[in-house]
């Protein structure tokens, strides 16, 4: 009987708390001020491919899904004047890792995600980088525990795109050659 009350108890809190949801890609989407970028990537930019992500299992935890990630990607590509459907330069990505936290108050996500950036006329490679960025929800942000993880992915992911346009901005592409500018 003790058992019974306690799966009875287990299965109320799973209930009252809610189901998970995967990172929206509204929210991981960077929407902060303009960046200024050598002319040639303005644009100019082809997200070819995203990978890496894994959906979520509603009665799991939150994850962050290639097909979010890739809107939030070209969302913030767009916004920044950079993104063609047909541009020189082709931008793949992969999302090699997503450290999250089991359990806790504070919730520190942190992604892992690969940029490589090709110049299809040359087939050189401008860019190749993993970029790592973290970001904390706190119980001040939500009480809900599967929401509050859904936020630090989301953070995650926003930041981790953002430090993306950073480097982009950084890039300096003449007509033969390519550095960052540190």
């Amino acid at each position: 009987m003790k058992l019974f009350k306690l799966a009875l108890i287990f299965v109320a809190a799973i209930y009252l708390s809610g189901c998970a949801s995967g990172a929206k890609m509204k929210n991981m989407t960077f929407q902060g001020e303009q960046k200024s970028y050598f002319d040639v990537l303005n644009d100019n930019i082809e997200l070819s491919n995203v990978s890496g992500g894994q959906k979520t299992n509603p009665l799991w935890t939150s994850k962050i899904s290639s097909e979010a990630f890739s809107g939030a990607v070209r969302g913030s590509l767009q916004a920044q004047g950079l993104l063609s459907d047909d541009g020189r330069y082709k931008l793949v990505v992969n999302m090699l890792k997503v450290d999250q936290p089991i359990f806790g108050l504070d919730f520190e996500v942190t992604t892992h995600v690969q940029y490589l950036l090709t110049d299809s006329a040359t087939q050189s490679i401008v860019f190749d980088e993993t970029i790592i960025a973290p970001h904390t929800a706190t119980f001040k942000d939500t009480f809900v525990a599967v929401k509050r993880l859904r936020l630090a992915n989301e953070g995650a992911g926003r930041k981790n795109i953002e430090a993306l346009l950073d480097k982009l901005s950084a890039l300096q592409i003449d007509k033969n050659e390519v550095s960052l500018v540190k």
